[in-house]
């Protein structure tokens, strides 16, 4: 034998490790995989990986360890385990640079993003790329290297450079920002900072015990979790492959407002022709301006061209006639939230739309059973709620009525991938799960503004645990008029309980968040960053004051408990009723529609961290303040008692 070819048996070359195993291996029980490497490395005749598929993580980093790397045109090389929260660690922070250079390694490590073929060859992460026969290429190669003899990843230094800390501290700085909260990324640069600095054998020893510290953490465990919750979503009780999914070829939006135009951007960028549906000629030009005004930002940006945008606005019609519907296959409404209003839009469209025609509601609290009973086809009727932008935000909650088949849950969960969403199943109820949590914490928050504390701070806290933003600047954002109409609805639910004032007082000022330029915050000259406003403090004072409530401080960490233990526990309710199939959809609904950090874990997740037996007591100590609003879950109650978290429990399906 003069030389070595390493490849992969299937369709991957390597995926990476067995991510469930990082749960069950012990800190002194790590796989060695640096010895591995080494073995190969210090093989005395050359070694070439013949990369012919995905190489991912470990399997990168297994065909750095060899000498020479030949890939095939499709495979794709990556470096993805800062989503996790960890870094590469079998060796991936010191060969990379090696191969690649010190400014590209950071930008795969750190972004972990997959790189294709053609641009791993002009990178230097590869030497040549394949032709049609990958292995034969490989093996004429690997002869080809006979007489050079090995050639050891560690010990090339050519491309690191001169090390300049200058240059690692400004890219601390430019990822910070997006990279809030999180340590990996951190812990990434630094490694190549070692990488570019000291001794091969030194930076290996430096990445283990990163890795294995980083692995042990809190934040990598809730990434990981989020990484397999996001992947459960999709497993349905009842639906299946052999499950019928009708085609959706043409679909329609009624509402061309931000919400209705924002969803048919969705259809018309998965190349599926929409008609947005309005009452007037000029309501619908409006609402397509702002359709091309957001593609045109997009254009400017960079994102796409403008053939692109040409092509996507081509695929968007209008019409003011139901008529017009006919042969959609699913149909979208998108209007205000009135319920008469919404029952007399499906009556019409049950009579102008085909048989087969899919209806849903994107409502965002009301009762989809009620909608779905003004028509003749109440197994075709479901929600498909998006949250806004519903263009940019990844998240739509598909709701099941109590008369919808298997066929329609089957077909809008498989629409969700259509339109690049994470889609969620969730039952009919006051918000479904993601809303009717918010609805509790959100009023939590405001009865402690109420008794002590400001908005500013409350926001200052919920922003340090890592949320993009607090309840106050959301409710600016969102419109203080539009959660003043929901709360009005909700006292047909919830008059009987304690009801926060401060926001009435707020909007009979005439003050409703952004779009009035002031809110809870002010926003000068149109600015999107608020600044707290002497006068909203001095009106907080003095309703305080008119309930009877002696003003009190509030520390971060109880803040951080009321808020936060609010979500959990009506999350914990959401799961009794059945609302949610399981805890980690909940997480999910609540990292991409509500910003609840990835590290975090989502709030049952969460949860289970802190400890169950903990925020049962705490939330019943609540309970005294808020009544009904923090009464402890069954739920909850239960699982603390049996000393189990919500990754034990299990929905009936």
């Amino acid at each position: 034998c003069d030389a070595v070819v390493v490849t992969g048996a299937g369709k991957m070359f390597v995926a990476g490790a067995d991510i469930r195993e990082f749960n069950m291996t012990r800190p002194d029980d790590v796989p060695e995989f640096h010895d591995l490497m080494k073995i190969i490395e210090d093989g005395s005749k050359p070694i070439v990986a013949a990369v012919n598929g995905i190489a991912f993580g470990g399997g990168l980093e297994l065909a750095m360890g060899c000498h020479y790397r030949i890939i095939a045109p499709g495979a794709l090389v990556g470096q993805p385990e800062v989503k996790l929260g960890i870094i590469p660690g079998a060796g991936g922070t010191q060969r990379l640079p090696r191969l690649a250079g010190v400014e590209t390694a950071l930008d795969i490590i750190v972004g972990g993003d997959p790189v294709k073929a053609d641009k791993a060859v002009e990178l230097g992460i590869a030497d040549e790329l394949a032709g049609e026969d990958l292995l034969a290429h490989a093996v004429a190669y690997a002869l080809e290297r006979v007489a050079d003899g090995p050639r050891p990843t560690g010990g090339i230094t050519s491309r690191l450079g001169t090390a300049n800390p200058e240059y690692f501290e400004e890219y601390r700085r430019k990822i910070a920002a997006r990279t809030r909260g999180q340590d990996a990324p951190l812990e990434c640069i630094n490694a190549v900072e070692v990488a570019a600095t000291k001794p091969f054998e030194e930076g290996l020893a430096h990445e283990r015990d990163v890795f294995v510290r980083l692995r042990d953490g809190n934040k990598s465990k809730a990434m990981r979790h989020m990484f397999f919750a996001e992947r459960e979503v999709a497993k349905v009780p009842g639906i299946n492959k052999q499950t019928p999914v009708q085609k959706i070829e043409k679909a329609a939006v009624i509402g061309s407002g931000t919400m209705g135009g924002g969803i048919a951007m969705n259809f018309a960028n998965a190349g599926i022709p929409v008609t947005l549906v309005d009452v007037s000629d000029e309501a619908l030009a409006a609402g397509l301006g702002k359709v091309r005004k957001n593609y045109a930002g997009s254009v400017s940006r960079g994102r796409f061209t403008q053939d692109k945008m040409n092509e996507r606005m081509a695929l968007i019609s209008t019409t003011t006639a139901y008529a017009d519907l006919a042969d959609a296959d699913i149909v979208i409404e998108a209007v205000f939230e009135d319920m008469d209003l919404k029952k007399k839009i499906f009556g019409e469209l049950d009579t102008a739309c085909k048989p087969e025609t899919i209806l849903a509601s994107n409502t965002s609290s009301l009762d989809i059973n009620e909608i779905g009973a003004a028509t003749e086809r109440p197994d075709k009727v479901c929600g498909a709620h998006f949250f806004s932008p519903a263009n940019v935000m990844k998240l739509m909650e598909n709701v099941r009525t109590g008369a919808a088949s298997d066929e329609t849950v089957a077909t809008l969960m498989n629409l969700s991938k259509t339109l690049g969403k994470t889609g969620v199943l969730v039952g009919v109820g006051d918000g479904f799960v993601g809303n009717r949590m918010l609805h509790v914490a959100a009023r939590i928050a405001e009865f402690m503004v109420e008794e002590g504390a400001l908005p500013w701070q409350v926001d200052q806290v919920i922003y340090d645990f890592g949320f993009p933003m607090g309840p106050f600047a959301m409710n600016d954002l969102a419109g203080i008029d539009v959660r003043y109409s929901i709360r009005q609805e909700q006292l047909k639910l919830y008059g009987d309980r304690r009801q926060s004032v401060i926001l009435d007082r707020v909007y009979e000022t005439g003050r409703y968040g952004q779009k009035s330029n002031g809110g809870w915050y002010t926003y000068e000259d149109g600015s999107r960053a608020g600044t707290p406003e002497p006068a909203i403090e001095e009106l907080i004072v003095k309703t305080s004051a008119e309930l009877g409530f002696q003003r009190r401080p509030f520390s971060p960490e109880e803040i951080l408990e009321r808020y936060v233990y609010a979500l959990i526990n009506t999350g914990a309710k959401v799961l009794e009723e059945g609302l949610a199939l399981r805890a980690s959809d909940i997480d999910v609904i609540w990292h991409y529609g509500y910003g609840f950090p990835r590290y975090q874990g989502g709030p049952m997740f969460y949860a289970d961290l802190v400890g169950l037996d903990k925020i049962y007591d705490k939330v019943s100590e609540f309970q005294d303040d808020y009544g009904d609003w923090m009464k402890p879950s069954d739920l909850l109650k239960s699982l603390a008692d049996e000393g189990k978290g919500f990754a034990d429990y299990v929905v009936s399906a």
